[in-house]
């Protein structure tokens, strides 16, 4: 390449595009724990109470009118933060995802569901992505969907995850577009 193109050799990647890179004989991590970090510092949570989980098990949130309005351009600003965050951490992309739904008109619940999600960062800043070195190439899909996850439209959510030897190399979360009547026409429509 270096006959064709105009190069230089700078060294290992650490940094790209606001991911950091760990390069090691074992493999590649990929992680965004100093955007983590100034993220919880930026919406003030970096001295937060830590949480084990990014959302309640059990949550069911709504449009809550009697709820208090709450900032929505903070509120947008904080979802897209936490977007962007899903890069390297797919554990919060589902969380994330279902509080994104509330950007038009956000309620203190949704807030309080938002910054759940940092206080769980701040326990888990240095999770990322491993990629370690192996011989086993197999690909394998995973997907899977809820049935009227989504209690005011009726929609279900479909999820799916790729998998290049033991390795997650693409996940994704996305309400369906269609009301199924059944849940095997909710599993249908997310194998398609």
């Amino acid at each position: 390449m270096q006959d064709e193109f105009e190069m230089s050799m700078i060294g290992e990647f650490k940094f790209f595009l606001g991911l950091q890179i760990v390069q090691s004989d074992e493999g590649i991590k990929i992680h965004q724990t100093k955007y983590t970090k100034e993220l919880l510092k930026k919406y003030k949570m970096d001295d937060a109470k830590p949480m084990k989980t990014s959302m309640y098990p059990s949550i069911t949130l709504g449009l809550d009118k009697d709820s208090p309005d709450v900032d929505n351009t903070m509120y947008r600003r904080m979802v897209v933060s936490l977007l962007y965050l899903t890069t390297s951490r797919p554990d919060t992309m589902f969380s994330v995802y279902i509080y994104a739904r509330f950007q038009v008109r956000p309620k203190e619940v949704h807030l309080q569901a938002v910054k759940r999600i940092l206080r769980y960062l701040k326990g888990t800043a240095n999770l990322g992505i491993n990629f370690y070195k192996s011989q086993h190439f197999s690909l394998l899909g995973n997907c899977d969907a809820d049935y009227v996850g989504d209690k005011w439209e009726r929609k279900n959510t479909s999820g799916g995850c790729h998998f290049l030897g033991r390795y997650l190399v693409s996940w994704t979360s996305k309400r369906q577009s269609t009301i199924a009547l059944s849940t095997c026409k909710a599993e249908y429509v997310a194998v398609g």
